[in-house]
Parts: C-alpha cells; structure tokens; sequence
C-alpha cells in the first residue's frame, strides 16, 4: 500500500506518533511518504527510518501564499496513492484542498482541541467544516473531538488509538529529588508536568494550592515546564507567597513523578497526555482535571475533578495527601491501569483498519460506518 502521513508544525506528541506510525506501517512493507515542515522532517527522523520525505511548508495559521503552494506540492504528492493520513487539523484541511472531488481516500487524525480565542477559535471552526465535509475518515483522540466532528456531520468519525508512553527511566532516588527542593522530610511533594500556557489551567492550580495553605496543609509544589506563562505565573507566585517552583525545562521528569507524593494535572483540555501515562507506569497517585481525553487515559486510577474548580481540586489534593490509605489506592490502581494502555502494535493495527475501511468504501461508493 502507498501511503502518505501528513504533518504540520509539532515539537513533540504529534511528531513522535507519526514517526511510530510510519515505522510501523515500513516494518510491515508498505511504501511510505511523509511530508511536512522541513525542521519537523529533520526533528524526528523519518528519512532514517526508510519513508520518503517531502518538505511542505505549513504555517500554524492560514496563510494565503503558503497554503497555496502548499496544496500544489500535495496535489503532486497525492497522485497515484492509496492512502492519505493527515495529523491535525491545518494538515486535515489541507489536504481536503488538495484532493478536491477526486483522489485517494483522507483520513484526519484530530489531535488537539479548539483554541482560546476569538480570531483563533474562528478560524479552527472554519477548518473543522472543511475536514468535517472533505475527509472521508475523521478520528479524535478524545471522545469530545469526535463529537464536535459528528455535529458537523462528519462522514465517518472514530477514537484514534494512540500508542502510550513507554515506562519512563527514574535514575535517582525519591530522597535525592526531594533534598533539591528543600522539603522535609513529612512535607508532601506536589509534581505537575505541563507547558506553561492558558490550555493547562495552571491558575486554577495556583488558586487550589493557595486554599491548601488555608486549611493549614504545607506543601512544596513544583512545575515543570516551559511557556508563555512563565513570567506571569512567576509574579503570582512571589506576590501571593505560594510554595511554588517553576522549574523550567527539566530532563529529568520520570525522577520527579516517581517522588511525587501526588502528581496533578490542572489542565482546561489535555487529547493523551504523556505526562499522565509516565506517572501511571510509574504508580503515581494522580489527581487530574476531568478534561478532554484524560479521564480515557486514567481509568479507575486518578481522583477526577471539574475542569477550573479549584475547590474540588483543592479537596481531592487534601484528601490524597492527608490519607495514606487514599493515596497507596491510587498507586495500586495506577500500576494495574498502565499495562492496559494501548501499544505501538495496537495504533498500527487501529491505522490499517481504518485504511482498509475507508478503501473499501471509497471503492464501492458509499460512506465509511
């Protein structure tokens, strides 16, 4: 089968399963293409791993001129396929340009969620119904993005399989991180993993930590993580005297979940979060959000607050952090929920069931189920 994966701009998630993807679909002998941003080519790799790469100049953004030179270079690249797989929603609508009436079947991998916004909010909604009336295949990888995609009376919609992370590497103990944070020895450590912008609910973090103090709880929490946010989070932090370190960029973040007393994700939306699956492989008691496609990922095995509730963030911290009992629960539950997550074998069979899928219904005419 020829197969062409597109992808725009991505520094991480995106970018990391299209290169398992691709080796999977190689190492299973189909002939594969991948296109995209010539830095994203570089970053991950796919030359090395035997595909073919073409550079497509996609910007974060409509932009007139590029987008056009951008579909002329797909409408090339399409020709004589079998199969298209765009990742994201720029890439989906992309090629739904490209290919117009005719073509290969496209299949759209969503892998995050509108943005904050006016202008930007516009604009992903009008990317939506080109990818929501164009591709045959849409997938989300949260149940929330394949209901917007139904709502736009998608022909055919479905949950992605993305592979989990592996089991992370800790090379320190506990102790050791936690002597770099000054904690005594009974002062619970509070780890959360995230970029430092609006999308991750960090404020409400805050605001949950800052009623902790209330109650009398000590804490130290620690962020890791770069952004836009950085320096506002930073004055918060100062004026208001919270126990708080933003820490940066750190490589060292299985070490820090593993000493994590609780690990806790503010997030306003989160697709698979990495970070999440890394604490459960390392039976971390999670406290998360219940945003997005995070209650998927956890299971049984995190306490699950409202998304900007601060005060049930707040309670559920407490209640791990002041209840062993609690807290060793969630560890059990989180070791039992890691080996459930799907593979790298699983997504690649996921993907060329949905080839076949829509193959098989672009041949007969009809809409995929």
């Amino acid at each position: 089968m020829r197969i062409v994966l597109i992808v725009a701009t991505s520094t991480g998630g995106v970018g990391r399963h299209v290169h398992d993807l691709a080796e999977g679909l190689i190492e299973k002998g189909h002939e594969v293409t991948v296109t995209g941003p010539p830095d994203v080519l570089a970053a991950f790799g796919y030359a090395a791993l035997g595909a073919r790469v073409e550079p497509l100049v996609v910007s974060d953004r409509p932009h007139p001129r590029h987008d056009v030179a951008a579909i002329r270079t797909l409408r090339r690249l399409l020709a004589g396929t079998d199969v298209v797989h765009a990742h994201g929603l720029r890439a989906g609508a992309l090629a739904v340009l490209a290919l117009g009436l005719g073509g290969p079947p496209l299949v759209v991998t969503l892998h995050n969620g509108p943005p904050d916004g006016p202008v930007a909010g516009a604009i992903h909604q009008a990317l939506e119904l080109v990818v929501s009336r164009g591709a045959d295949l849409v997938l989300g990888v949260s149940a929330d993005l394949v209901a917007r995609m139904r709502r736009l009376r998608a022909r055919a919609t479905g949950l992605a399989v993305i592979p989990a992370a592996a089991r992370p590497t800790v090379t320190k103990d506990r102790y050791a991180v936690r002597r770099e944070f000054a904690a005594a020895p009974r002062v619970p450590l509070v780890v959360t993993i995230a970029r430092l912008a609006p999308q991750k609910g960090l404020d409400v973090l805050l605001d949950a930590l800052a009623q902790l103090r209330a109650t009398g709880l000590e804490v130290v929490s620690v962020i890791a993580g770069e952004g836009p946010l950085a320096e506002p989070l930073a004055k918060r932090i100062r004026s208001e005297g919270l126990p708080v370190r933003l820490l940066g960029h750190r490589r060292d973040v299985p070490d820090l979940l593993a000493a994590a007393d609780v690990v806790v994700s503010s997030s306003r939306w989160e697709g698979q979060p990495v970070a999440l699956q890394e604490a459960l492989h390392l039976g971390a008691a999670i406290v998360a959000t219940d945003a997005g496609g995070t209650g998927a990922v956890v299971g049984d095995a995190a306490i699950l607050v409202p998304v900007g509730d601060a005060r049930s963030l707040a309670s559920a911290l407490a209640d791990v952090l002041r209840h062993g009992s609690v807290r060793d629960d969630l560890r059990s539950k989180a070791m039992a929920r890691a080996g459930e997550l799907p593979t790298r074998a699983d997504a690649i069979a996921a993907a060329l069931a949905a080839y076949d899928t829509v193959l098989r219904d672009h041949a007969g005419g009809g809409p995929a189920d």
